[in-house]
């Protein structure tokens, strides 16, 4: 949804729907592992990952978390701003873990819009990280941006 700064006041409690699907291979795992120093066997040892809990390598719950920057993006774009700022967390959950080559997406609801100080709003979205055919969410996050003018 595409929105201007003046009209995200009227807009909380909106059905953001949904953002496309990314896919989560094994490349980006790796990369995530190595940018975090994470390279337990279950993310980046695919033989030792196939006998495991979870019958292959796994996304780092950190990595899903990370991917709901450009997801986010696609739920709430606000065109008439200077500055955007991922502000936070209330609360994070993963439910489930999201295997390696799973294709992910984010369902969104604009859940608040406050003003802030420096002609600035906060908004908080509660997120739901879905993975496709699978029966529980990946990521249930509340999220906190704020925009400035």
């Amino acid at each position: 949804m595409k929105v201007r700064f003046d009209d995200l006041k009227g807009l909380a409690g909106t059905d953001l729907g949904v953002s496309e699907w990314k896919t989560v291979t094994q490349d980006r795992i790796n990369t995530f592992a190595d940018a975090t120093d994470d390279h337990q066997w279950i993310h980046v040892d695919v033989e030792r990952a196939k006998t495991g809990p979870f019958g292959g390598p796994i996304a780092h719950g950190y990595l899903t978390l990370s991917l709901l920057i450009p997801l986010w993006t696609e739920l709430l774009d606000v065109d008439d701003v200077t500055t955007k700022v991922n502000y936070g967390l209330n609360k994070v959950r993963f439910p489930a873990p999201v295997p390696s080559g799973a294709r992910i997406r984010a369902r969104g609801t604009l859940a608040g819009v406050e003003e802030v100080a420096g002609d600035g709003l906060q908004v908080t979205a509660d997120l739901v990280v879905e993975i496709e055919g699978g029966t529980k969410p990946a990521c249930v996050a509340q999220q906190v941006a704020r925009f400035y003018r």
